[in-house]
């Protein structure tokens, strides 16, 4: 698995001098680039490693969901370098959205379908009732899931929400622990992009534990897309992670299984539910969380690709946001605060979002109190 590793890592830290200069901020913000790995995204961290546990404990085929595509990749590309087939469902909207991610995943040897898909039960049962469907992740789950139950020689794996996933996903803030010390400095402010949870808890956890400990005093903010809430709208009960109910309960934020986003172009974003840690330590009050809505998000990423010359795959730019923000909030205080992100992917397969952004035809869509209620009306019943 190191060998792997050192294909990309550790990865830079990068400090924003030039966007800080146009903000005419005197914060100092960083972000943590993971676009320099073979997928272009954080997600090997975790593809990695659970493809070679499956592979030493003899599977052949590994099954799975994902959403822009990122994970798909990146699971597509680990499988390559152990030898396992790959067989992922993406989204329906995501899949039309970003044909070149289809293309990325085969190149790397896996076999991709649009969900919902007919080659599921879970999937035709979805297009019985929707035959325009957008997909989501929670219904790809299901058809990836289904298949490698049925399939001694398959397993299914998971790109993000799960404890595994978000300790593999660790690598980036332990490297930015270390990273920081060689420089003398300490965040003060952490903030980074949720969907699941796992690029998040992988930057946010291991400050967490040094501001447990009583080392460091730092500030954990989440940012989540406003159609997608579920940290910030969603309730904090047992639910399954996907639609059809396959997958074990989770106690999570969630706005319930049968939840389908608004296809908005952060596909990675689109998931109904929130890492049980990230839930529960938001739970604890030791995390913030906030919700952006597209185009303003969009703005972020277009200002900082002007700036530092990285164009941001859509989910991290809900952190640029939100870092933006804090560093024009620095302006008007006169407050010195590092700021450090993830920067968890670069946009290049997303250009097609960054032209519907600049031609002006992204609408933003906030979930509201009544469809949130009629979200989480299904959720399953547990005992108390």
């Amino acid at each position: 698995m190191l060998d792997v590793y050192k294909l990309w890592r550790p990865s830079p830290l990068f400090r924003a001098h030039r966007l800080e200069k146009a903000l005419g901020t005197p914060a100092k913000i960083f972000y943590k680039y993971e676009g320099v790995s073979p997928a272009g995204s954080h997600k090997p961290n975790t593809a990695v490693p659970q493809a070679y546990y499956n592979a030493a404990a003899g599977i052949r085929r590994l099954t799975t969901e994902t959403g822009a595509g990122q994970w798909g990749t990146a699971l597509a590309f680990a499988c390559s370098q152990y030898g396992l087939d790959c067989e992922v469902w993406q989204v329906r909207a995501s899949y039309d959205q970003k044909p070149y991610r289809k293309i990325m995943i085969e190149t790397f040897g896996g076999v991709i379908h649009p969900s919902p898909s007919d080659l599921t039960a879970a999937g035709r049962a979805i297009l019985a009732k929707h035959p325009d469907s957008p997909g989501s992740l929670g219904i790809a789950i299901s058809e990836a899931v289904e298949v490698a139950a049925q399939n001694d020689d398959t397993n299914y794996a998971l790109g993000s929400v799960l404890n595994h996933v978000l300790l593999h996903q660790t690598v980036i803030g332990e490297e930015a622990i270390a990273q920081f010390a060689k420089v003398g400095l300490t965040p003060d402010v952490i903030v980074g992009c949720t969907g699941g949870g796992s690029n998040f808890g992988g930057l946010a956890f291991p400050f967490l534990r040094e501001k447990l400990a009583g080392r460091m005093d730092v500030t954990i903010r989440a940012v989540e897309p406003a159609s997608c809430p579920s940290l910030t709208k969603g309730v904090y009960a047992y639910d399954f992670g996907d639609t059809a109910g396959m997958t074990p309960l989770m106690k999570m934020h969630t706005l319930g299984h049968d939840f389908i986003p608004d296809p908005i172009h952060a596909g990675g974003l689109r998931y109904h539910g929130m890492s049980p840690l990230i839930s529960h330590v938001y739970e604890l009050g030791l995390i913030e969380a906030i919700s952006k809505t597209q185009r303003e998000c969009f703005e972020a990423g277009v200002r900082f690709a002007r700036t530092e010359g990285i164009v941001p795959a859509p989910e991290p730019t809900h952190a640029l946001a939100a870092c933006i923000e804090e560093a024009l909030r620095c302006k008007e205080t006169g407050e010195e605060k590092v700021i450090l992100t993830a920067l968890c992917g670069h946009g290049h397969l997303d250009l097609a979002a960054y032209g519907a952004y600049l031609a002006g035809d992204l609408v933003d869509h906030e979930l509201s109190e009544a469809d949130v209620a009629t979200a989480v009306a299904a959720l399953p019943k547990v005992p108390a």
